[in-house]
Order: structure tokens, then C-alpha cells, then sequence
């Protein structure tokens, strides 16, 4: 990856295979510190960004467990912008009443005691930097989890601690790639530090890369997008196919599976069963992490190419990591197996929408 030059530091928790630390690191961040739990994110991490920030992995600040008791928040090293793509728990009921002590046994509780650490400690030593920034994303249905509690209890939390916190949710499909994924976004800004009374969400880039500000043309404007833009050519595909030694296309069982299982579905009255697109489809579904299991949410058609069966294939991690905007044809790289891979890229942000956003952060909030 292009070396940027460094403008504002940035840690980047549950970081998986560093979604965050591409958008932030290309919007000039440094990042100083990074969690992750799972062993083969690890090392797809490690194995992309030990020479992009080697100062991180040589001082020890790759941690393998944000939970560990013997892990010392205070020693984390001072930053602007905290990242997490954090999992969604429930609080209590009483949440709000308790106020941030509610968090605790949660995921989220781990985010706050870092931030409250440094508060901690500026009250100390006004010149340690309280985080700026905190940059949180979830799942769509995040702000009416648990009746609508969770959010308001990390509402709560942030206020408590001294932020303002807006929240949005923003499809990837509106940023230049062609994958129908809603997630929502949290943005939370330190009311002491930055002067700031709103933060203008993008929610979309057009044809020309520039942000789309009014949702209500987020549709019309948004860059156009097709499933041919991440596919692999059959001749690239066959080629690949040669040097693992396997094919894309699934069994003739599988299909058939696939199938029968659409039909019991609509006879029920729902839409359940597989999906399939191509390259003229304007996207595809939500790439999940259990992608690796049968590919029934993606399925690319194979009609009357020659050569190749008539059933549908599964995506090749090279086209999964190009749905979820990662620069794989630059310099990205996939060192685990394919169904790591398709794990992997299924828990993963969507690169593009996080450089927007982190765009919009260091131009609104932090300039």
C-alpha cells in the first residue's frame, strides 16, 4: 500500500482483516494499536500490514484478546480516532438507569474502559490526548436491537463519557460496489475538543467520486455498479481453478439441494433459497460469513459458457474481496484457505464505505 503521509493516529479494534486500517491508513492515519481474537484473521492481518505499520508489531500492539485482565488500557498508545467493528450483545433492560456500568460483560465495555482510560489519565497529565473520534459500525438492525435498548444504553455511555453521537446506515451499494449490505455507522465526536453541533453523514459517492450528501438521491447519483465489475474472466477463473487443482461450481447434489429447497420455500410462502446474479445484475446479496457453507446467498450463473457446466459457482475469494472493496488486484493479498477466506471477507466492513466516512471525519471533525 502507498505510503501516506501521517496526519492523525487511530487504533483499530476487532479489527479482522483491517477493513478499517485500509480506509484510515489511505486517508493519511497511523495506526498505533490493533486487536484481533480470531487466529487466521491474524494472520490474513499480520501478513498484509506488518510492513505498513511495522512500529505497531514490533512494540507489541498487535493484542491477540481486548478482554485480557493483564492488558492495560492506559498503555495503549495515545490516538485520535478509535475503530471497532464491535459484535452486538444485549444490555439490560435497567441499562439506563446504571448508565455506562451496563456494559459491563459485553464487548462494548471494553471500547468505553480504553476511552475512559485516556480520560483517566488526561485529568493527570493534560498532555495525554483524549480520543477524539470514535468510529463504530454494526449490523442494520443494531439501533432496534433489544427493542431499541442496546443503542440507547451506547448512547447513554458515550454522552456519559463526554461525546456526541450520531449514527446512520449506509448500503455499500451506494459506494461503488455492487453488494446490496446495510450496516450501520456510529460516529461520536469529544465535545470538549471538537466544536462541533452535527456530522454530516455520506451516503453515497456518484460517477465522479464526489459524496452525495442528500439521501434522498443517494439512488439516482450513486456511482453506477454491476456484479461484471468483480467478476473474474472465465479464461482468469479457469486458470486459478488449474493452479489449486479445484473448480468453483458446485455439485450437481448441491444444486440440486438448492433447488428443492427454493421450491419447499415458496410453496411455504416465503422467499427463502439460494440467489443467483450475473454479470449484468445491477448487485448481488449480502456477503455473510457463512458464505464457505454452500454459497446459497451468491451464486453466479454459468449459462451456455463453453467449457463449463450449466450449474451456478460460488464467488472465488479474489471476486468476495473485490465485493467488499479491498485492493486485492493491487496489493492485497489472501494467505489462509478459501473458506477462511469467505469468512473472513463475510465479517468484514466494505472498504470504500469506511474511507468515505473516515473522509468526511478528518474534514468535518477534525480540521
Amino acid at each position: 500500500m502507498p505510503k501516506r503521509k501521517k496526519s492523525f493516529r487511530f487504533i483499530d479494534l476487532f479489527a479482522g482483516i483491517g477493513g478499517f486500517h485500509i480506509a484510515m491508513h489511505e486517508n493519511g492515519g497511523d495506526c498505533v494499536f490493533a486487536s484481533e481474537i480470531d487466529k487466521f484473521a491474524r494472520q490474513t492481518y499480520e501478513h498484509n500490514f506488518k510492513s505498513i505499520s511495522p512500529q505497531m508489531f514490533e512494540n507489541g500492539n498487535f493484542n491477540k484478546d481486548i478482554t485480557d485482565e493483564e492488558l492495560n488500557y492506559s498503555k495503549i498508545p495515545e490516538f485520535d480516532i478509535l475503530c471497532a467493528g464491535f459484535p452486538c450483545q444485549p444490555f439490560s433492560h435497567a441499562g439506563l438507569k446504571k448508565g455506562f456500568d451496563d456494559t459491563r460483560g459485553t464487548l462494548f465495555f471494553n471500547i468505553k474502559e480504553i476511552v475512559k482510560a485516556k480520560i483517566e489519565a488526561h485529568k493527570k497529565n493534560s498532555k495525554v490526548t483524549i480520543p477524539k473520534v470514535l468510529l463504530l459500525e454494526n449490523v442494520k438492525g443494531f439501533k432496534n436491537h433489544d427493542k431499541g435498548n442496546t443503542f440507547r444504553v451506547i448512547k447513554k455511555t458515550l454522552n456519559d463519557l463526554g461525546y456526541e453521537v450520531a449514527a446512520e446506515v449506509l448500503n455499500s451499494k451506494h459506494f461503488g460496489v455492487p453488494q446490496n449490505r446495510e450496516r450501520i455507522f456510529i460516529v461520536a465526536w469529544y465535545r470538549d475538543s471538537v466544536k462541533k453541533s452535527e456530522f454530516k453523514f455520506p451516503y453515497g459517492i456518484d460517477k465522479d467520486g464526489m459524496v452525495i450528501y442528500d439521501k434522498s438521491k443517494r439512488d439516482d447519483d450513486a456511482k453506477p455498479i454491476s456484479v461484471g465489475d468483480i467478476l473474474l474472466k472465465n479464461s482468469e477463473l479457469e486458470k486459478l481453478e488449474k493452479k489449486s487443482n479445484k473448480t468453483y461450481t458446485i455439485s450437481e447434489k448441491l444444486w440440486d439441494g438448492h433447488q428443492r429447497r427454493r421450491t419447499e420455500h415458496a410453496e411455504k410462502g416465503n422467499g427463502f433459497g439460494y440467489s443467483s446474479f450475473n454479470s449484468k445484475s445491477a448487485y448481488t446479496s449480502t456477503i455473510s460469513a457463512r458464505y464457505y457453507k454452500d454459497g446459497s446467498e451468491i451464486l453466479i450463473e454459468q449459462n451456455n459458457i463453453p467449457g463449463r457446466p450449466d450449474r451456478p459457482r460460488k464467488l472465488h475469494p479474489t471476486e468476495a474481496a473485490r465485493l467488499q472493496g479491498f485492493p486485492i488486484d493491487n496489493w492485497y493479498e489472501i494467505p489462509v484457505s478459501d473458506n477462511q477466506a469467505y469468512k473472513q471477507f463475510g465479517n468484514s466492513v466494505s472498504v470504500p464505505v469506511v474511507k468515505t466516512v473516515a473522509s468526511e471525519i478528518i474534514k468535518q471533525l477534525l480540521n
